[in-house]
């Protein structure tokens, strides 16, 4: 069953909920939270049983200027600054007025998720990730998607939200130009109603529609999706039926360092310490430092889709620092080599090229090695949505309480790979939701006044 818009209004028994949020990730519990600080009651609309979705298979990291721990640690940083970071990855194309909305927002939503419902965030410090300008990046003490998710639920209980699980969504009922109710499946293929005052998207991408990626993501057709599979494209789908604008939908983030064949992510730390990437020959193809989203492009166009990430042992140790790494390591992905001629075995490279291409580094023997390929994790692209993160119709008028953020929604890294910035992700989710939970209190308490 494909999501579908219906005409009207739910029946009369259906039961009536202020705020209906479609999706229970990042964005939609930090929109539900921050509703909640306003007074107002919503329903989380959760696909799964237990919610994860995309923010439980990320590294969980999030960059903010401005927030409590940032100046705690004396970190001079700005919303502004944050702007410029984000459209310079970006290279100008990230959609201005989101970009500047998001900025404003993150250091605001953590820092009342952390006053407010007690969630815990440190900066991460010792280096910078790619394209950022200050230490920013923030994370729970864990260093985890999961860690963050399972706070962000312990804070949901702790506020009394109401989380439907084994809830997907399927219709979208509207009237009049308006968002009137939803309609989601239960695992025995019933489907319950809800009418609402508003809607808001914060369901998913479309990483895991195969049939979209190949329409809109033709580069990555072939590679592996290390997203959620609830990323099936349903505001898409939504967006198309209701002639609302889409927008960057070439934009997503990739992985130059998905380990094969252990199916882990790689920590991309290592390559801002000193590592680097060879292709089966021994040789590097590209700058590693520019970010590991494009980083997946060029490892695919390599002979056989394949890199090695290479580094030494004092980079090990630090890498040991990372959950990710952690978790790669015991599942078998790092391997050692004791000199040059074993690295170039343990590649299948011939050992001069590979000792040319090492000589241009700081690495030493011994070394170790992670075998890869470039995985797609999460598109960037969706519903265009104006900077309250209401949904736009094709003349650019908002719908009134039709909402989305995150990745049902447009993000700020413009209609390429090149254009993630890391960290984005979060950033829309989280940053939105707090938007978005703004927008609808503002909203409902004038059409309540």
């Amino acid at each position: 069953m494909n999501p579908v818009i219906c005409a009207g209004t739910p029946p009369a028994d259906a039961p009536h909920i202020p705020v209906a949020v479609v999706g229970a990730g990042a964005c939609g519990l930090t929109a539900a939270l921050l509703l909640a600080d306003a007074g107002i009651e919503c329903v989380l609309l959760e696909r799964d049983a237990s919610p994860s979705g995309s923010t439980a298979l990320s590294s969980g990291f999030i960059p903010a200027p401005g927030t409590r721990v940032q100046a705690a640690r004396g970190i001079e940083d700005s919303a502004q600054q944050f702007a410029r970071d984000i459209q310079a990855k970006a290279h100008g194309t990230a959609a201005p007025h989101l970009v500047d909305a998001y900025a404003a927002a993150i250091g605001p939503a953590l820092d009342a998720l952390a006053q407010r419902h007690g969630l815990v965030f440190e900066l991460l410090e010792g280096f910078l990730y790619p394209g950022h300008s200050a230490l920013r990046m923030h994370a729970v003490p864990e260093k985890t998607g999961a860690a963050l998710m399972d706070r962000l639920l312990r804070a949901a209980a702790d506020a009394g939200l109401t989380i439907l699980g084994d809830a997907l969504v399927r219709e979208l009922w509207v009237d009049a130009g308006r968002a009137t109710g939803v309609g989601y499946q239960r695992p025995d293929g019933s489907i319950e109603r809800l009418r609402c005052d508003a809607v808001l998207l914060a369901c998913n991408g479309f990483g895991g529609n195969p049939a979209l990626v190949r329409e809109l993501l033709p580069e990555m057709q072939d590679a592996t999706f290390a997203g959620h599979g609830g990323n099936d494209g349903s505001a898409i789908a939504w967006g198309r039926a209701l002639a609302a604008r889409l927008a960057d939908l070439g934009g997503y983030q990739g992985h130059g360092s998905w380990a094969v064949p252990h199916g882990v992510l790689v920590s991309w730390a290592l390559m801002m310490e000193g590592a680097v990437q060879v292709n089966v020959r021994g040789e590097r193809f590209h700058d590693e430092k520019q970010g590991y989203s494009e980083a997946a492009v060029d490892v695919l166009a390599q002979p056989g889709g394949i890199a090695w990430n290479v580094f030494d042992t004092a980079l090990l140790e630090f890498a040991r620092g990372f959950p990710d790494f952690v978790a790669a390591e015991a599942a078998g992905a790092v391997r050692h080599a004791a000199d040059v001629a074993a690295l170039a075995a343990l590649i299948g490279c011939e050992a001069p090229v590979l000792a040319h291409t090492l000589a241009g580094t700081r690495l030493a023997a011994p070394y170790c090695a992670v075998k890869v390929t470039g995985a797609l994790f999460h598109t960037q692209g969706g519903l265009d949505i104006d900077a309250q993160c209401r949904v736009l119709r094709q003349d650019g008028t908002p719908w009134p309480n039709l909402l989305a953020a995150g990745g049902a929604a447009r993000g700020v890294s413009g209609n390429a790979v090149w254009g993630y910035l890391s960290g984005n992700g979060l950033l829309s989710a989280i940053a939105g939701g707090a938007i978005a939970a703004a927008t609808l209190a503002t909203q409902l308490a004038k059409e309540t006044s």
